[in-house]
C-alpha cells in the first residue's frame, strides 16, 4: 500500500466542472482530489487498477479536482478498510470540491448481501472484514453541501455482485454525482484495464476538464466497446438522469432523507454553512434542535431521531472533540439497537466504529477512563469487522489506568 500527498498547484480558470469557479467571496476555495486505486493480489484480481495512476499522475491537481488550487490524495492497493476510511474522511472534512477517483472491482459478502470494493487482502472468504464497504462512501460524504462532490468509478463486479446490481444499483448518497461504469467480471484468470479511467485521465492530460456530463459522454462512447453489457453511471447530485448512451441499468433515483422537513429551508444547508464558518457550537445547536422536534413528532428510536443524533456525532468531529462525538456514537448505537436493529447491521458496526474511532482520538485520561467501559460494553455486543476490538479497548484503558491523572 501506498499514499502519496501531492501539494497544491495552482491553474487559473480552471472550471469546477459544474460550469463556474467555486468560491468563497473572497478568492477561490481549494479543492481536493482522492486517487483510490484497489485490487486483490493474487488469482482474486480482475483487474490491473494502479495501473491507471500513472496516468492520473500526469494530470494536474487543479484538473483533477476542477478548481483552480487543488490538493492530490493517492492510494495505490491498501491493504485494509481503515486505511481507506481515514483517506476518505478526511477528504470528506475538506471544504472545498472534492472529485474521487475509484479504480477497483466490487466483491459481495454473501452473509450480509453488501457490496464491498476489494482491497489488497481481499478473498471471496474474507470480503467482509477485508474488503472496503460501499455504503461506507455515501456515510462518509453525506454531510458535505449538495453539488460540492463528484464520484468517478471504474469498477469490474464479480458473479454475485454482478447479479445484485441488476436488482439493486450502487448509490452514493444524495447531493453527490456519480459518474463510470462498471463491468462484469472478465473472466477465469484474466486481469482486465480499467479503460474507462484511463480514456478520462487521457482527455484531462490535455489540461481542460469539461462539464462532467459531456466528460462522461465522451469517455463512455470511447472506452466502452458496441454492445458491451457494462453497467453505466450516469447521475448529477440532483439524481435527474445526465443524457448519455446507457449500456446497463439507469442509477435510479436517490432516498429522500430522512430528516424531517419543513416548508423552510433545508436544515442541512445552514449547519453545513455554520460548520464552513467554523460556527461549530451553532451547528451543533441547530442539529439538537432538530433532534429534538424529531424526538416530539416521531418517537424516541425514530429513524428521524437517530439522523440528527448522527448529524451531531458528525458535527463533534468537525468540532475537534472526540470524547463528545464518542459519547454521541455509543448512544446511536444503543438506540439503533433499542429500536431492534441487529448487532452485526451495516449501520450499527459503522456506528460503533466511529465510536471507537473517537474515542481512541480522546487524549484527556479522566474521559477515557470515563468513557471505556462503556465502549467495552458495546463492543462485546458489536464487535464490528476488526478482530479484537474488546481486546484493543481493554488494553488501552489499562495504559491509561496506570497514568496519574
Amino acid at each position: 500500500m501506498s499514499g502519496v500527498d501531492r501539494l497544491p498547484a495552482a491553474a487559473p480558470g480552471v472550471s469546477s466542472g459544474y460550469g463556474a469557479l467555486v468560491t468563497d467571496g473572497e478568492g477561490t476555495v481549494p479543492g481536493t482530489a482522492l486517487l483510490i486505486a484497489a485490487a486483490p493480489v493474487g488469482k482474486a484480481r480482475m483487474v490491473d487498477a494502479a495501473s491507471v495512476l500513472p496516468v492520473l499522475a500526469a494530470v494536474s491537481p487543479a484538473v483533477l479536482a476542477g478548481t483552480a488550487t487543488a490538493s492530490v490524495v493517492e492510494l495505490a492497493d491498501p491493504l485494509d478498510p481503515q486505511t481507506v476510511l481515514t483517506r476518505l474522511r478526511a477528504a470528506a472534512m475538506a471544504p472545498g470540491p472534492l472529485t474521487v477517483y475509484l479504480v477497483g472491482q466490487l466483491h459481495l459478502d454473501r452473509r450480509q448481501q453488501l457490496q464491498h470494493v476489494a482491497l489488497a487482502r481481499t478473498t471471496a472468504a474474507t470480503v467482509r472484514y477485508t474488503g472496503f464497504p460501499w455504503h461506507w462512501i455515501a456515510q462518509e460524504l453525506r454531510l458535505r453541501p449538495p453539488g460540492s462532490t463528484t464520484v468517478i468509478a471504474d469498477l469490474h463486479a464479480d458473479t454475485d455482485s454482478w447479479q445484485q446490481l441488476a436488482r439493486r444499483p450502487l448509490d452514493v448518497g444524495t447531493g453527490v454525482a456519480l459518474y463510470g461504469r462498471i463491468a462484469p467480471s472478465p473472466g477465469r484468470r484474466a486481469v482486465a484495464v480499467p479503460s474507462y479511467m484511463k480514456a478520462l485521465a487521457t482527455v484531462l492530460r490535455s489540461g481542460h476538464r469539461p462539464p462532467l456530463p459531456d466528460l462522461h459522454q465522451h469517455v463512455a462512447a470511447q472506452a466502452l466497446e458496441e454492445g458491451a453489457i457494462d453497467i453505466v453511471l450516469c447521475a448529477d447530485w440532483n439524481r435527474v438522469p445526465v443524457p448519455a448512451q446507457q449500456q446497463g441499468p439507469a442509477t435510479p433515483a436517490a432516498p429522500p432523507s430522512t430528516a424531517p422537513r419543513t416548508t423552510g429551508s433545508d436544515p442541512h444547508a445552514a449547519i453545513t454553512k455554520a460548520v464552513e464558518a467554523g460556527r461549530h457550537g451553532e451547528a451543533a445547536a441547530m442539529a439538537a434542535a432538530w433532534e429534538q422536534e424529531a424526538l416530539r413528532t416521531y418517537g424516541s428510536s425514530s429513524p428521524e431521531v437517530v439522523h440528527w443524533m448522527e448529524v451531531r456525532g458528525h458535527l463533534a468531529i468537525f468540532a475537534k472533540e472526540p470524547g463528545r462525538s464518542c459519547e454521541i456514537w455509543l448512544a446511536v448505537v444503543s438506540t439503533r439497537l433499542t429500536a431492534g436493529q441487529a448487532p452485526d447491521a451495516p449501520d450499527v458496526e459503522a456506528a460503533a466504529d466511529l465510536a471507537h474511532h473517537q474515542w481512541e482520538q480522546v487524549r484527556d485520561p479522566d474521559t477515557v477512563r470515563e468513557l471505556g467501559p462503556a465502549l467495552v460494553a458495546l463492543r462485546r455486543r458489536v464487535p464490528g469487522r476488526q478482530r479484537g476490538t474488546v481486546n484493543l479497548v481493554q488494553q488501552r484503558l489499562v495504559q491509561f489506568h496506570t497514568q496519574v491523572g
